[in-house]
């Protein structure tokens, strides 16, 4: 009886992967191999598969019950229907439907029951809660099921923290205004566009911002979830793991290692920071994977196997506990760790780059400087004021802020015929917001060579719709590499200062250009394709360093 209750509460089965690990495939409890079992998806019996695909139903009904819930709630109070004496009777409905759906689960449990690979998952998923060795983790990680079921691999404070006593990354928070808006009647005044700028944050905004983390889209998306899954799994080795950060959020990450291999940048562990509807098991990883690198995939909290909600602290709080892992448990030194982001993943992975300085390199492709330009291209004009406030107050995505905190190398992918990251036409390179964030780069790190002159010349260089546009702004500046590399190497030589660096103080106007131009060229890549184009493995490369 109790196999049986651990059947009906169990999680639900995937597949069952191909064994690709050394030596021998696995024996079960009968000392008989399994190899005929390892290839292919799990398939369930007929009672198992029909009672699931009853739940499946009834949560798909339910979420989209849960976004219609207030049109619903206005419907039924225009037609008089929230009487008492017609809530009570959908009470009962409600009731009767909860029941039955308790019988199907019970139903689905008897198919498990009577499924031996179910039962042998099962036993193999107990074990690992009540022993957690590493073998019986390593039986674990041949199945692919309901991620809320697989026990924590590791813990944010299992190695020593950089925080504060209560334990949590802080996240630089907007300045509280001042004078007669702190007094009570200010606060009283600002009340109703505060509580619409907290509705708005938690409903529309952080759904527009993150739609990976919707139900029903990842819902359509799961086949290719767990296809993209297999793959890495089977074919890349991959190492699924969960992790445990500090607010209580489980995220799901993904490590494939190269360390053995024959490639030199198998050394190299590059930490992949998705965009706002990207998984790692089809997003931005494959670059990196392919290209040679060792790499580390996770999700948002909210996406997929991970926990919680996509918002700027979970965020934060999930990126520390994934740099944790990454030095602690995979054992990789800091200057051996690239954090690779595209899109909205900038702004975890230069929250990385600002708290852990020591990693050895940064690369943003498609990113952004700050998020209120974007978000107001997207939203009606008269909710101006009412938008900048809810970005500042709670999803306050500041890359270019958190990048000029990063001492290290970077680079700067932009993509020449973007449609997301624009303020205006995708043909527009001129109002790609990348162009911002290398300019707060550059600004900050050179602010004498970011002088006037070499801000117009980076802006003309930076607006150039064409190679040949931007060969005739080189040509005409007329930049000398061997001279700039020169008068960068000298004034570093002898001081290794931080940023950022006083260079081009006592410098010619036309010296600033060259320099401005040669650093701007150092700093960013230009790629000609759209927004949610893969960057192919050859255009992968670190970033310059002097």
């Amino acid at each position: 009886m109790a196999k049986l209750l651990s059947c009906v509460l169990g999680p639900r089965l995937y597949r069952v992967y191909r064994y690709r690990g050394p030596g021998p495939a696995p024996r079960g409890a009968a000392g008989v191999r399994e190899e005929p079992s390892w290839d292919s998806y799990y398939q369930p019996r007929s009672l198992e598969k029909h009672a699931d695909s009853v739940l499946a139903l009834a949560s798909v009904l339910w979420s989209v019950s849960c976004y219609a819930s207030p049109l619903a709630f206005v419907y039924l109070y225009r037609k008089g229907l929230l009487t008492l004496s017609r809530v009570v009777p959908l009470s009962h409905c409600a009731a009767t439907v909860v029941l039955l759906l308790a019988g199907v689960a019970c139903l689905r449990g008897i198919g498990r029951w009577t499924n031996p690979q179910y039962v042998q998952f099962i036993s193999v998923l107990e074990d690992s809660h009540r022993l957690g060795t590493p073998e019986v983790k390593r039986k674990l990680a041949n199945y692919n099921f309901d991620f809320r079921s697989w026990p924590v691999d590791f813990r944010w404070d299992a190695a020593p923290s950089r925080w504060d006593a209560r334990g949590a990354p802080l996240l630089r928070l907007p300045p509280r205004p001042r004078g007669a808006a702190r007094s009570l009647l200010g606060a009283l005044r600002k009340l109703p566009c505060q509580l619409a700028s907290f509705v708005l944050a938690h409903t529309l905004g952080r759904r527009m911002l993150y739609p990976g983390s919707v139900y029903l889209l990842q819902k359509a998306l799961m086949p290719v979830l767990l296809q993209g899954q297999a793959r890495l799994v089977e074919e890349c080795h991959g190492e699924r793991a969960k992790l445990l950060a500090c607010d209580g959020n489980e995220i799901d990450t993904m490590f494939m290692d190269r360390r053995g291999g024959p490639e030199p940048q198998g050394k190299k562990l590059v930490i992949c920071c998705e965009g706002n509807a990207g998984f790692y098991e089809v997003g931005c990883l494959s670059t990196p994977l392919d290209a040679g690198y060792s790499v580390l995939g996770w999700n948002h909290p909210g996406f997929a196997g991970s926990t919680g909600v996509p918002l700027p602290q979970s965020e934060a709080n999930a990126m520390d506990v994934v740099m944790q892992y990454a030095l602690h448990r995979l054992g990789f030194a800091p200057r051996d760790i690239i954090i690779y982001a595209w899109s909205i993943g900038g702004f975890t992975a230069t929250w990385a780059a600002m708290s852990y300085p020591e990693v050895g390199a940064l690369v943003l492709d498609a990113s952004f400087d700050d998020l209120v330009p974007l978000a107001l291209k997207v939203l009606p004009r008269s909710w101006r004021d009412l938008v900048t406030l809810t970005v500042r107050q709670y999803l306050n995505l500041n890359n270019g802020e958190q990048l000029c905190r990063y001492q290290g190398p970077v680079l700067l992918v932009r993509r020449t015929k973007d449609e997301i990251i624009t303020t205006t036409v995708p043909e527009d390179i001129a109002s790609n917001r990348g162009n911002d964030l290398l300019l707060k780069l550059l600004q900050h790190r050179y602010p004498r060579i970011m002088a006037d002159e070499g801000v117009r010349v980076v802006r003309e260089w930076l607006e150039a719709a064409t190679p040949a546009e931007e060969g005739a702004v080189l040509q005409r500046c007329a930049v000398d590499e061997g001279w700039c590399l020169s008068v960068l190497s000298s004034f570093a030589e002898d001081r290794d200062p931080p940023f950022p660096w006083s260079v081009g103080e006592d410098m010619s106007a036309e010296g600033r250009r060259q320099l401005a131009l040669f650093l701007a060229r150092k700093h960013l890549q230009n790629f000609e394709a759209s927004h949610c184009a893969p960057l192919p493995p050859q255009a992968f490369r670190l970033p310059w360093r002097l």
